[in-house]
């Protein structure tokens, strides 16, 4: 019987390729995204797309009620305008979503313990570092101690955190999706949530910046941008 994986999944670059690697080492992966009133509602039909086209079951859980009480993140805040450049810059501090990454984290505690799943996985990467905190080895670290902590007696399950990317670059993830034969269409990286991906928000530099560098044909069609794939042409 195989080893059982719930995958928070965004339907951005990062989970897709991490469910693509977790169903090479044959796990059996539960795919759960989040409805949490972002901007870019648009990535959980990629999410769906993924599971889909690997036959995965797929949940998407409903937090929306509370993106009127997150504050005034650009990611959820239809009045704060989401900052273009790269997530160095100090802009990008807008972007933060308080204690995102705790939440998801802990709903699928709840739900790999009700279905005696062996790990949780993340697809969290060095890149995120700078400005997400929730994205830190240190978090990660802490988080599987307040799990292990939590439920402790609570059935005969060693439950862990599978962060793979925790030390990785997101062209380290490229490089890996590419021999995993990844889609990478099937991916949503911008976070203002258009028709095309705008090419100047974060998620979209650091997505063009991670092809480049892995040399890496990237087949998505950006607004005012030139299509990557002529990159390497």
């Amino acid at each position: 019987m195989p080893k059982k994986a719930i995958v928070i999944a965004s339907g951005g670059l990062d989970s897709t390729v991490l469910t693509y690697h977790l169903k090479s080492k044959g796990f059996d992966v539960h795919m759960i995204s989040f409805n949490y009133g972002q901007k870019h509602l648009k990535e959980l039909q990629y999410a769906a797309r993924t599971a889909s086209k690997l036959g995965l079951r797929h949940n998407i859980i409903d937090l929306s009620s509370l993106n009127k009480l997150l504050g005034h993140s650009a990611l959820t805040d239809p009045f704060t305008e989401v900052p273009n450049g790269h997530y160095a810059a100090a802009n990008m501090s807008i972007t933060i979503v308080p204690n995102r990454n705790m939440m998801m984290l802990s709903i699928a505690t709840s739900i790999a313990i009700a279905e005696q799943a062996q790990c949780i996985a993340i697809g969290v990467h060095a890149g995120d570092h700078f400005i997400y905190p929730d994205t830190r080895p240190v978090f990660i670290e802490s988080f599987q101690q307040t799990i292990t902590i939590a439920n402790e007696g609570f059935g005969d399950l060693d439950l862990y955190v599978y962060a793979p990317y925790l030390h990785t670059v997101k062209a380290g993830i490229v490089a890996e999706g590419e021999i995993l034969g990844v889609p990478f269409e099937d991916c949503w990286s911008c976070y203002k949530g258009g028709n095309l991906h705008c090419s100047k928000c974060g998620t979209c530099v650091e997505r063009k910046e991670a092809f480049e560098i892995a040399n890496v044909k990237d087949k998505i069609v950006y607004e005012n941008y030139y299509n990557s794939e002529t990159l390497h042409s």
